[in-house]
């Protein structure tokens, strides 16, 4: 028990209690508070009902006479999560909600506030999982558990001595600091801790293993805590999401149905956010670790290798003689393939060279591998790595991009490709993008301090796009323009990349290839098109961060068949310019600019939900 025991002890809050003396007012107005609040639960004062067939006979009216004669207010809140207590962003969210309906009923509308108890996904299920997993390691009451395991050193004021990566205090970490005594810092490993730390009896811990446990413990402290907070809510209302309450999961599937009626909702192949671990997608409320954060589509380049160097020799050699190796490039800019003079690695990233169908090989990152055997690129979930290669030891390489004007290129080192961004591979295009612009001047100017060759870095740059405010050679003019002398002038370059997009995608037009005289806007699906149908590229998507579920699996972007609502300007630009007309036609009331504002961004801006 000596866990639980040192987790107890670092939540006690014995000698950190302010003690607040002459509370008389205070106390006087609680006891008023509470009184009254009594008072309108015993005479029910929020339990509003529609008029009844007494007031008005039924096709006595029309529905607007009737909304006339008996004006209303409705109103909710997001529904609370029901994996703990309410916090006080809670609160923050509910007051807005109660201060409208409270104006509604002095107004002498027939004010409804309902308000529903959140259980829908995966948050509760993981939760219950840990539970379930801890008393199976350590116990029914977690006896077994290893005190070594939550100890993080000894200081007196109970914080963790500070190290060089970590500058402030970690919030996992509770301590207790009882006196002069020096107290041992506790980390909340365990998800008994967590628990703990909310108010759950250690004996009742156990019972959480069981989800349907959470459904019937925290709506009651809900109500509770928001009936303490003067809430004028009907609790008659009140429910919990889910098949457990079968009214509710009634009501979900008959919207869902007519939605399919109508065409709305339909089934096929996308990308999402994924869990190999839990097998599903991972949604924002099924995230521990990257909430908001989406999937971003690319065009992955086929780059064929016809010359490996010296320094790579031994790796390859591990290789099948007859394969056919390709370092695979993602952009977000296939239509500036033509202008390709060199493909860049990361020198320090170690990357794999991977077996995938068809007896083709692809040089990428780990990440970018494991991405894509969800994408079927390979078996699903497979990857079969051949051998490992350091990034230094690719450069010189020759290489074939498809589309270039220039047939044969080389791999050149450039130290701000990340692994963690993209596949880890880079197609280099100076006419249209700052970084390689100024990257490949940098390797020209030191080509001996890089380890390559002068002529492999010094080449003649290829106009590819026109625009009105920079010409044809865009990143050229950009960077002159800001004085951008490095490539370590991260943040210049980061302006300088976000001027050159918008500048070549909203106001470029296409002066090489087959699509010449296009704008790029209509020329960018064109490029992808063609390369994807040769065969020279493959779609790839990935997280647009780090989002871990909370299982504690690193998820991916899966390419995965499934429903989803048909809105956008692609499926349906009808429905969506309805639900944007609604906004905006003056008759919806957001009251806040702010937020019509935002609503109207979104709903222009989503695509498929």
């Amino acid at each position: 028990m000596a866990a639980v025991e040192a987790t107890v002890g670092a939540l006690d809050p014995v000698d950190r209690t302010l003690k607040i003396e002459n509370t008389e007012k205070r106390d006087t107005l609680i006891a008023i508070e509470k009184r009254y609040q009594q008072k309108w639960a015993e005479e029910r004062v929020f339990e509003t009902d529609a008029p009844s067939t007494e007031e008005v006979p039924f096709n006595a009216v029309s529905a607007d006479e009737l909304r006339s004669k008996h004006p209303k207010f409705f109103g909710t809140m997001a529904y609370p999560y029901m994996n703990g207590s309410l916090h006080v962003g809670h609160g923050f969210t509910y007051s807005k909600i109660e201060f409208a309906a409270g104006v509604a009923r002095m107004q002498g509308l027939r004010t409804n506030l309902p308000l529903g108890y959140h259980c829908t996904g995966m948050p509760i299920n993981s939760a219950a999982d840990k539970i379930a997993r801890e008393v199976e390691m350590f116990g029914k009451n977690f006896e077994r558990c290893p005190v070594n395991d939550l100890a993080n050193g000894i200081s007196e004021t109970g914080l963790p001595a500070p190290t060089q990566e970590i500058t402030k205090t970690d919030v996992t970490k509770f301590s207790a600091t009882k006196g002069k005594a020096a107290a041992k810092t506790v980390k909340m490993k365990y998800q008994f801790q967590i628990m703990l730390s909310i108010g759950i009896p250690l004996e009742e811990i156990h019972l959480f293993a069981e989800p349907m446990k959470w459904l019937q413990h925290f709506p009651p402290i809900c109500k509770q805590d928001l009936t303490g907070f003067g809430a004028r809510i009907d609790w008659r209302r009140s429910m919990v999401t889910t098949d457990a309450n079968l009214f509710y999961d009634a009501f979900v599937r008959w919207q869902m149905v007519r939605l399919k009626e109508a065409g709305k909702i339909r089934f096929g192949k996308r990308y999402t956010v994924y869990s190999p671990k839990d097998g599903q997608a991972c949604m924002d409320h099924d995230r521990s670790q990257g909430e908001g954060v989406g999937v971003q589509e690319y065009t992955a380049l086929k780059i064929a290798v016809k010359e490996w160097p010296e320094s790579a020799q031994k790796s390859v050699s591990q290789l099948p003689k007859d394969a056919r190796c390709f370092f695979v490039a993602a952009t977000l800019r296939p239509e500036t393939v033509y202008g390709q003079l060199c493909c860049f690695v990361g020198p320090s990233i170690r990357y794999g060279i991977y077996k995938v169908s068809n007896g083709e090989y692809y040089v990428l990152s780990e990440r970018a591998a494991r991405n894509m055997s969800f994408q079927g690129v390979t078996a699903w979930g497979e990857v079969e790595k051949i051998v490992d290669v350091l990034g230094s030891d690719l450069v010189g390489a020759v290489v074939a991009p498809p589309l270039s004007a220039n047939p044969e290129v080389r791999i050149l080192p450039m130290e701000s490709v990340k692994a963690s961004k993209g596949t880890g591979i880079v197609m280099c295009v100076p006419s249209d993008s700052p970084d390689d612009y100024v990257t490949l001047r940098d390797l020209a100017k030191k080509a001996d301090y890089y380890g390559i060759r002068k002529e492999w870095a010094d080449l003649e740059i290829i106009p590819i796009i026109e625009t009105p405010t920079y010409g044809n050679l865009t990143a050229k003019a950009i960077v002159e323009q800001m004085k951008i002398n490095s490539p370590k002038d991260a943040k210049q370059l980061a302006e300088a990349k976000d001027l050159a997009y918008k500048e070549g995608f909203y106001r470029g037009v296409m002066i090489y290839g087959p699509y010449k005289g296009k704008t790029v806007e209509e020329a960018k699906p064109l490029v992808r098109a063609q390369l994807l149908e040769a065969g020279e590229a493959l779609a790839y998507a990935e997280t647009d961060g780090v989002v871990v579920s909370r299982s504690g699996d690193e998820c991916v972007a899966a390419h995965l068949d499934q429903w989803y609502m048909a809105y956008g300007k692609k499926e349906s630009p009808e429905w969506q310019q309805e639900v944007l007309s609604y906004v905006t036609d003056g008759e919806f009331n957001s009251y806040s600019a702010d937020t019509k504002n935002a609503l109207e961004a979104n709903l222009d801006w989503l695509g498929q939900w």
